[in-house]
């Protein structure tokens, strides 16, 4: 039987490059997100994806999500992002509670109307895209490096307190990937400054970058765990060093 996968935040960036490969995988990808019409064009290109209209924050949303499906093998946990780039004296807290309520609950809320499916599957893979930033902090990040190393803790806990039962719960931890809207949203659509932040770097990961290794993940054999995976481009090896051609 064909497996489902399930990709949050699916409708741009790495969350659609996640979908598209997951297909080309050979699973059913179930691709939600809020802007349907993306998810629709994308449905179109790839016959193996189905939307799904989905809000992470809302739980009526997500509980009506959970109800249409039959069966769910994997969950990616994608949805999420970052605002602002204000020091935490100086931090907004709608930005932060924004960025909470995607990354991190939003993350709680698919692991729990889906967990039950993952174990009947009797081997779920249960993902989640956090961030290096929820392994070491840094200055301007305080709201989104506080969501990433929540979500970080979270994917710890579960494995913990799954251990025994038929679902591997793997973390990815990108570091710097040049997608779309990542930046752009950051810096309030300052298209000018997003672009910056890229400027000179030779090879910053790409979407697909990600995808690839989600998708390697997802597939090693049913008693083979990734339990974190960090993934830079060569020019980052680290938040504060990163190479650039001037």
């Amino acid at each position: 039987m064909t497996k489902t996968a399930v990709v949050t935040g699916a409708s741009s960036g790495i969350g659609e490059a996640t979908a598209r490969r997951l297909a080309a995988e050979g699973f059913d990808v179930v691709a939600a997100a809020r802007r349907r019409d993306r998810l629709d064009k994308l449905a179109a290109e790839v016959p193996a994806i189905r939307p799904a209209t989905l809000d992470v924050t809302s739980d009526e949303s997500v509980a009506e999500f959970a109800a249409t499906l039959d069966r769910c093998d994997v969950l990616i946990n994608n949805a999420g992002g970052a605002v602002g780039l204000e020091p935490v004296a100086e931090g907004l807290v709608d930005d932060w509670r924004r960025m909470y309520e995607v990354n991190v609950l939003g993350s709680l809320r698919m692991t729990k109307a889906l967990l039950p499916k993952l174990v009947e599957s009797g081997d779920g893979v249960l993902v989640l895209l956090t961030s290096v930033a929820g392994l070491v902090s840094y200055e301007g990040g305080g709201g989104y490096v506080a969501a990433k190393h929540a979500q970080t803790s979270m994917a710890e806990t579960l494995r913990l307190e799954l251990c025994g039962e038929p679902v591997r719960v793997v973390e990815i931890a990108p570091g710097m990937v040049h997608t779309e809207e990542f930046s752009l949203t950051r810096f309030r659509g300052d298209a000018e400054r997003a672009e910056r932040v890229y400027e000179g770097v030779p090879g910053p990961l790409s979407a697909d970058d990600v995808a690839d290794a989600i998708a390697w993940c997802v597939t090693r054999p049913w008693n083979v765990n990734i339990d974190r995976l960090v993934i830079r481009p060569r020019a980052q090896a680290a938040q504060h060093k990163v190479h650039r051609i001037s």
